[in-house]
């Protein structure tokens, strides 16, 4: 009997040594897992960091871009009213009735109608 005593307790003490070693083997592999994933976690917020910056120095240039198009086409019309003042305020009256007709038009139109404001 007390051979199968120390026996059982061996072979208890050998389980237990295992599943020791096979848990701090699962911790490594754990910690490694962990160091791994925060590796990639930080690649990819860098690399999204990076994307949205090359993104955002394309829109910058492309909006400097259009701002120097549009301030050389303003400074045109401008030069072309200077020179033309008459014509300028020609276009202006012909532009100023055709808005009024529209608004009178929308006006009519929605007369008998309920307002929606």
């Amino acid at each position: 009997m007390v051979a199968t005593s120390k026996q059982t307790h061996t072979n208890g003490t050998d389980i237990q040594a295992a599943l020791e070693g096979q848990l701090a083997e699962l911790r490594r592999e754990v910690a490694k897992l962990n160091k791994s994933l925060a590796t990639r976690g930080t690649e990819a917020v860098d690399d999204a960091l990076d994307h949205a910056d090359n993104s955002y120095r394309a829109a910058s240039a492309t909006a400097a871009k259009a701002m120097r198009h549009l301030r050389s086409q303003a400074h045109s019309v401008s030069e072309t009213a200077r020179e033309n003042p008459r014509a300028t305020t020609a276009v202006v009256a012909v532009v100023g009735v055709l808005a009024l007709l529209a608004g009178m038009a929308l006006a009519r139109s929605h007369n008998g109608r309920d307002s929606y404001w």
